[in-house]
């Protein structure tokens, strides 16, 4: 009898440090804010691939490279190489994060007014797409 309730608290002790590494790693590119709230960490340097549909098939698609500044829960996204129609250094797209997410983003271009559009962040966090659902979609990858 004592064997077997020693060994039941050897599992039950294993059983606690196994689950307290696991709690103490939380999930992978995740910040917390202050608030207490864990979100999507966006922060780096991102491969960007622009592609166009629907009304606007004529403009080409095309590669670019972006850095994300995260602060709190709001990001924004700057081209760090020329593209086609925006250069160095201006926003690509500007937004806000929740738990669950991209609560709300916007596409920014030099050529028209910035674009609502909804963005969705893999299970990962190493890529992003965020697309209006009419003509634009842009997909990007963590470097």
């Amino acid at each position: 009898m004592v064997k077997k309730i020693f060994a039941l608290l050897i599992c039950f002790i294993g059983l606690t440090i196994f689950i307290s590494i696991l709690n103490c790693q939380g999930l992978v590119n995740t910040i917390t804010l202050p608030n207490g709230e864990v979100v999507r960490d966006l922060n780096g340097e991102w491969d960007v691939w622009v592609e166009f549909y629907g009304p606007w098939i004529s403009f080409n698609s095309y590669k670019g490279i972006c850095k994300i500044t995260q602060k709190g829960s709001s990001f924004i996204g700057v081209r760090m190489i020329d593209d086609k129609y925006n250069p160095k250094g201006s926003q690509i797209f500007r937004g806000e994060l929740d738990k669950s997410g991209i609560k709300n983003v916007q596409y920014i271009s030099n050529r028209w007014d910035p674009i609502d559009a909804k963005g969705i962040i893999s299970e990962g966090g190493n890529i992003v797409i965020i697309s209006d659902g009419e003509k634009i979609k842009v997909t990007l990858t963590r470097k």
